[in-house]
């Protein structure tokens, strides 16, 4: 597995919303590249716990952007992350139910997940927040 490279294709064209996606970007390649060194589960463990973290903080952020300059479209998106976050809260519980660390599989569907949605959902946001900031 590759690590995921931020660069102007995955850019919303809001800076502090490139700024956090940067930070899920990288949090994103520390679990990889531990799941790929076959790092301890606890280890994977608290990686995977801090993107959940970092993630959700994120979606407050972006929320609050919404509501601030009335996005139309924020019930839409918001349900978007209320879904991507259960995803990741059910693959955590998943993994510490059947006493297995993350493999390359679930990181490959996290990878999809994030940028699918940076290259959906999100660029769609940013496009309509750029004209208003």
């Amino acid at each position: 597995m590759n690590a995921l490279e931020w660069d102007d294709t995955l850019s919303v064209q809001v800076e502090e919303i490139d700024d956090d996606h940067r930070k899920l970007v990288a949090l994103f390649n520390e679990l990889e590249a531990a799941v790929a060194r076959g790092d301890d589960p606890l280890y994977l463990e608290a990686l995977l716990e801090e993107l959940i973290a970092a993630t959700e903080w994120h979606f407050r952020h972006e929320e609050r952007l919404m509501l601030r300059h009335g996005y139309p479209e924020q019930e839409a998106h918001s349900k978007e992350h209320r879904e991507l976050v259960n995803a990741l809260r059910a693959l955590h519980r998943e993994r510490l139910q059947q006493g297995r660390p993350l493999a390359e599989a679930d990181v490959e569907h996290l990878e999809h997940w994030l940028t699918g949605h940076i290259l959906g959902s999100d660029m769609e946001l940013g496009a309509w927040l750029a004209e208003r900031i």
